[in-house]
C-alpha cells in the first residue's frame, strides 16, 4: 500500500463539550465533526501536551513535551524568536525526508526570528516569552523597530514545512498574510482601535473575518492540487477558530444556541465539510488519515467573548463538557480535547477509543506509517497511535500534562496526581463549584481517580499516600531527565 495523505487540523481552544458526538447537551450543531466520527474513531481520553497553546503546538510537532524546552511556561508572546530548535526534527521534516509534500496552512504560534532594521535580535530588547506590564509597553515599541519587508525566519519553512500561508497569531501584529517566509504586502498602517487586538501595524483594509475562509480555500485548492502529484500529502491546518476574535462570518451568525462562540465554532465544522468535500472530489478520501482535534480547553473569558463559564450559566452549553477544568487549568478539562481520527482504508467506520493518548503521539505514528523510527533522539515523549487506529494493540499508559504556570500533573492508567495544591490556574466562579460539588480540601497535592471520580472531586491525596509517592518519584525522574546535559540526544524515551 501507498503512504497515506495526512491532514491534521488543528482546533483553536475549543472544548471537548463543543462538539454535539462528545456533548448530547451541545448548544452547537457540528453535522461535519459528527459525520466525521461516523466515519472513523472518535477518542474519549486524548490530551494536548499543555493547557495552553504555544506549548500544545510544540508537542503536536515535534513529540516533545514544551517543557523541555527553553519555554517552561506560558506562551511566546508578539515579536518572541523561534522556539522551535533548527536541529530539533519535526514531524514535517521528518515526513519531508521520507518523500511527503508538506505543508502549514493557518496559525503558526511558535515565535519567528523577526528582522530589525538595526539587525539585533527582539529578544535582545523584551525576554523571551515573559508579557508583565513593562515589557508588553517594550513590545508595543518594537513595533517601529521590525522589517517587515525583510525575511523573517524560524518560522514553518525553516521547520520541514515546504510551504506556509497564514498568521502569526490573529491578535498580535503584524496583521498581514504571511506566506513562506515573508509577508504577502507591508502593513503601512495602525491597526484601528475598534479592531481586536494587540497595538501595531495592519495592512489597509485588514479584516479578521477574512482570515478563515482564506484558510479554508488554500487547504482546499492544495488537497485538490496535490492529488495529482506523485508524492503524498501532509497538511498541518492550525485554525484561529473558536480562539479570540470571536469572529464568525455572516453565514453562520445564528446558527448555534451558544452566542457568537457557538457561531464561531459552526463556521469551524464547516472548514471540516469544505476538506472532506475537497478530499472525496479528489478521490483520495479513502488513502488520507484525516485527524480532528484542539490545542486546549475552552477559553475563560476575552474582551470579546463571555467566556466558557458564563456561557453554561447563562446557555446551558458546557464547552468543558463533564471535566473540570478549562484552559490553561491542570485539571482534565484544561487538556483533555476532542480528537476524531478518519482513514476509511484503514480505521473502522463508527469506533470509539477509550485509551489516552496525546497530540504529541503523532510523530511516532507517522514514523509507524512509514515504517521508519524517528531519527535518534527525536519525539521522545510520542507513542504511536496506530495499533489504536486499527485496533491492533495498545497505546500508552502514561502522560505528562501540564499548565499555563508550569503546574505538573502525572497520568498513569486512571489516576492522575496533580504535583500543586491545586489544579487551577484560573479562579472557578463559586456556581460552578457548587453545582458540581467542589470544595476545598487544604492538601499540598492532588490525586484523583478518574474511573470513579471522573470530574475530579474526590481528592484522594491523603488517602493514598504510597501511590502518590510512587506516581511523584516517576514525575520526578522524567523532570530530572529532562534538566540532563544531552538529554534530548540519548534516545530515551518516557512513556513507553
Amino acid at each position: 500500500m501507498s503512504q497515506p495523505n495526512i491532514v491534521y487540523i488543528l482546533a483553536d481552544d475549543m472544548g471537548y463539550g463543543d462538539m454535539g458526538c462528545n456533548n448530547p447537551d451541545s448548544r452547537i450543531p457540528t453535522p461535519n465533526l459528527d459525520a466525521l466520527a461516523e466515519r472513523g474513531m472518535r477518542f474519549t481520553d486524548a490530551h494536548a501536551g499543555s493547557s495552553v497553546c504555544t506549548p500544545s503546538r510544540y508537542n503536536v510537532l515535534t513529540g516533545r513535551y514544551c517543557w523541555r524546552s527553553r519555554l517552561k511556561r506560558g506562551i511566546v508572546w508578539e515579536w518572541d524568536g523561534a522556539l522551535l530548535e533548527p536541529e530539533r526534527p519535526t514531524v514535517a521534516s521528518f515526513l519531508r525526508d521520507r518523500g511527503y509534500r508538506t505543508a502549514c496552512i493557518g496559525k503558526w504560534h511558535l515565535g519567528l526570528d523577526w528582522p530589525t532594521r538595526d539587525g539585533s535580535h527582539p529578544n535582545d530588547t523584551v525576554p523571551f516569552g515573559h508579557n508583565d506590564a513593562e515589557t508588553a509597553q517594550n513590545r508595543h515599541a518594537l513595533n517601529e523597530r521590525i522589517d517587515l519587508s525583510g525575511r523573517i525566519g524560524g518560522g514553518p519553512v525553516d521547520r520541514g514545512f515546504d510551504s506556509y500561508f497564514g498568521v502569526d497569531v490573529p491578535n498580535f501584529p503584524p496583521y498581514a498574510w504571511l506566506e513562506d517566509d515573508r509577508l504577502t504586502e507591508e502593513p503601512t498602517q495602525q491597526k484601528p482601535e475598534r479592531m481586536y487586538g494587540h497595538p501595531g501595524r495592519a495592512v489597509p483594509g485588514w479584516s479578521l473575518e477574512a482570515m478563515i475562509p482564506a484558510f479554508t480555500r488554500r487547504a482546499v485548492e492544495l488537497i485538490e492540487r496535490q492529488a495529482r502529484e506523485p508524492e503524498p500529502l501532509f497538511l498541518y491546518f492550525p485554525l484561529t477558530s473558536p480562539h479570540s476574535p470571536i469572529v464568525p462570518n455572516d453565514a453562520f451568525k445564528g446558527m448555534s444556541g451558544a452566542g457568537n462562540y457557538g457561531d464561531f465554532v459552526c463556521e469551524l465544522d464547516w472548514v471540516v465539510g469544505e476538506v472532506t468535500g475537497a478530499l472525496e472530489r479528489a478521490g483520495i478520501r479513502d488513502e488520507t488519515l484525516l485527524v480532528f482535534t484542539s490545542d486546549n480547553g475552552p477559553e475563560h473569558q476575552t474582551p470579546d467573548d463571555e467566556g466558557c463559564w458564563e456561557r453554561a450559566r447563562t446557555r446551558g452549553h458546557y464547552s468543558m463538557g463533564p471535566w473540570r477544568g478549562i484552559k490553561r487549568d491542570a485539571w482534565e478539562g484544561g487538556h483533555r480535547v476532542p480528537l476524531i481520527a478518519s482513514w476509511p482504508e484503514r480505521i473502522a467506520a463508527g469506533t470509539r477509543c477509550d485509551a489516552p493518548v496525546c497530540l504529541g503521539d503523532l510523530f511516532a505514528t507517522c514514523a509507524e506509517i512509514v515504517g521508519e523510527p524517528p531519527p535518534p533522539g527525536a519525539a521522545e515523549d510520542s507513542v504511536s497511535m496506530l495499533p489504536l487506529l486499527t485496533q491492533s494493540g495498545p497505546g500508552r499508559r502514561e502522560a505528562i500534562h501540564h499548565s499555563m504556570q508550569g503546574k505538573f500533573a502525572l497520568r498513569a492508567d486512571e489516576w492522575v496526581l496533580i504535583d500543586a495544591p491545586s489544579g487551577a490556574d484560573n479562579e472557578e466562579p463559586e456556581w460552578f463549584r457548587a453545582e458540581r460539588g467542589y470544595v476545598d480540601h487544604g492538601l499540598e497535592g492532588e490525586l484523583f481517580d478518574l474511573e470513579n471520580d471522573p470530574q475530579q472531586r474526590d481528592n484522594r491525596y491523603a488517602a493514598e499516600p504510597e501511590r502518590v509517592a510512587r506516581m511523584r518519584e516517576r514525575l520526578e525522574a522524567a523532570k530530572a531527565r529532562a534538566e540532563r546535559a544531552g538529554e534530548a540526544a540519548d534516545g530515551e524515551r518516557l512513556t513507553e
